[in-house]
């Protein structure tokens, strides 16, 4: 029998799909355990809900770090890989085997990227099948669904992928159902009604939050616990020339038609 992942959750404001670990996943206490959640705030959004479940929180305030060390969030990379040593430390004791990112958003460095050696997991709301011909994702960062109903795209996915070095550059492993994107979009951008845009940009990432982040990490810890995907050999592809298992809406899981570096032996 295999020994279930020990899973450490970082988020900051929320943590999008957790509770659907916690609350609807049959695999839950078999396959994998949730050991504990941190939040780069001083709470987040489900912070209670998730202690009633038995799993313990802790806050490190990313803000609070910088401004001890009179440093600028984004323009002092020592701090913040001080900080990023920080939370490795602040995660050991729960001794987790896979670290995954749901609703977390800041960049992560060198110390955390070495601690958890291809063992991070990010939740991205856009498709990281899409890249630029330099193989760097088309719509990386917080704003991806914003930019991607501002391209034209007729549709968004979600994908949780690998994290490293880069922003959402990381190899993917799983990704969403596609979302259509409505066609008043087009009418709203005729009009250059912006406040419009903005609301229906707002709404549609929530439906794919909603939709999609309990599943999608549902999906990847199945993938990784029953070890359909070695996650070293993922890490060892080059990012655009993987096609990730996609997750259906009725919940099914489909494997990549040609990508055999993705898969587990």
């Amino acid at each position: 029998m295999l020994t279930p992942l020990r899973v450490a959750v970082l988020c900051s404001h929320r943590a999008p799909g957790l509770l659907h670990l916690l609350n609807a996943d049959p695999d839950r206490g078999r396959t994998f355990d949730v050991v504990c959640c941190v939040t780069s705030e001083s709470t987040f959004a489900e912070e209670v809900r998730v202690e009633r479940r038995g799993v313990p929180t802790r806050s490190h305030r990313i803000h609070a770090f910088y401004d001890a060390r009179q440093a600028r969030l984004g323009a002092a990379p020592d701090v913040r890989a001080a900080f990023d040593a920080d939370t490795a430390r602040l995660l050991k004791p729960f001794s987790p085997n896979l670290v995954v990112l749901a609703g977390y958003l800041y960049r992560l460095s060198e110390p955390m990227l070495s601690a958890f050696r291809h063992r991070i997991l990010n939740l991205h709301f856009a498709d990281l099948t899409l890249r630029t011909p330099a193989g760097e994702p088309v719509f990386p960062g917080i704003r991806a669904v914003r930019d991607a109903i501002a391209a034209g795209c007729a549709e968004t996915r979600a994908t949780v992928h690998l994290v490293d070095a880069g922003v959402d550059a990381g190899a993917p492993l799983v990704r969403s159902w596609p979302f259509p994107v409505s066609p008043m979009v087009e009418e709203a951008q005729s009009w250059t009604a912006t406040d419009l845009l903005r609301a229906y940009t707002f709404a549609h990432e929530q439906w794919m939050m909603r939709a999609c982040a309990g599943s999608l990490w549902s999906a990847a810890l199945q993938l990784v616990s029953g070890r359909r995907v070695d996650l070293d050999r993922l890490a060892a592809s080059a990012s655009r020339a993987i096609t990730p298992w996609e997750l259906t809406r009725r919940g099914a899981l489909v494997p990549p038609l040609a990508a055999p570096l993705a898969r587990a032996r």
